[in-house]
């Protein structure tokens, strides 16, 4: 089955930078958007950044010019560089990809940002 391995989530202090990085593994099937979500404590889960196999992004209005995300096709994985971090943006980030015509989702990493 597919699996989404994901990492770099951790503690960070407002203001600064993290990077996070998910590779899908385990299928032979063509993966086309791949994306970011998050939850936070008490919310529903919700959209951060998607990304195309042509690079076409979208973002959440919250994390407009602060966030990034890339994605490298050859090594099936997607990356969202955060900055200038901010105590909101706390939460479990989930990655997900669309395999197949399937929604593929990791397990999950935490980010904490300090005040």
């Amino acid at each position: 089955q597919v699996q989404l391995v994901e990492s770099g989530g951790g503690l960070v202090q407002a203001g600064g930078p993290l990077g996070l990085s998910c590779a899908a593994s385990g299928t032979s099937f063509r993966i086309d958007v791949m994306g970011w979500y998050r939850q936070a404590p008490g919310k529903q889960r919700e959209l951060v950044a998607t990304i195309t196999r042509g690079s076409s992004t979208k973002f959440a209005d919250s994390v407009k010019g602060r966030f990034t995300i890339s994605r490298d096709n050859a090594k099936n994985t997607v990356y969202l560089q955060m900055s200038s971090l901010k105590p909101e943006d706390t939460g479990v980030y989930y990655c997900n990809a669309v395999i197949g015509g399937l929604d593929a989702w990791g397990q999950g990493t935490l980010v904490t940002v300090s005040a």
